[in-house]
């Protein structure tokens, strides 16, 4: 398992949530016009890059998270947490301590658990790697 205390970065929002109730949780970068936004939409969790730039709101890439109906725990609390790196250009979505995806902002690349859906216009691919985590170094 990959946890928190494996990555160097700044926690912005630690909240414990019930999957599959309604959530928006929005984090954005110290040093830029990037945010992220984790979604719980009752039926899925996704996870967001936007650009905040003039106050205009736009995603640029998503990256699926999980289905509620095959979360095995999910009448259980569970701690989400989004972290930046020292540079503000990469966030990472950690739930129970455990890394699902992260966004690399320079690079237009994400990763995350599922590998899903295609990435957005401009942006790499989503397929997990764990030397992601040394993005927070």
């Amino acid at each position: 398992m990959i946890e928190r205390q494996e990555m160097a970065a700044r926690i912005d929002i630690e909240e414990t949530i019930e999957v599959g109730e309604a959530l928006v949780l929005t984090s954005e970068s110290p040093t830029s016009s990037y945010a992220v936004v984790f979604e719980d939409d009752e039926d899925t969790g996704y996870f967001y890059a936007v650009s905040m730039v003039d106050s205009d709101f736009r995603i640029l890439d998503a990256m699926h998270i999980y289905n509620v109906k095959n979360v095995a725990d999910r009448n259980k609390p569970s701690r989400v947490t989004i972290a930046w790196s020292e540079d503000g250009m990469k966030a990472a979505l950690l739930i129970n301590d455990y890394a699902h995806a992260i966004f690399n902002f320079e690079e237009k690349q994400g990763y995350c658990r599922t590998n899903f859906p295609t990435p957005g216009t401009g942006w790499k691919g989503h397929e997990w790697s764990d030397e992601a985590l040394a993005l927070f170094d």
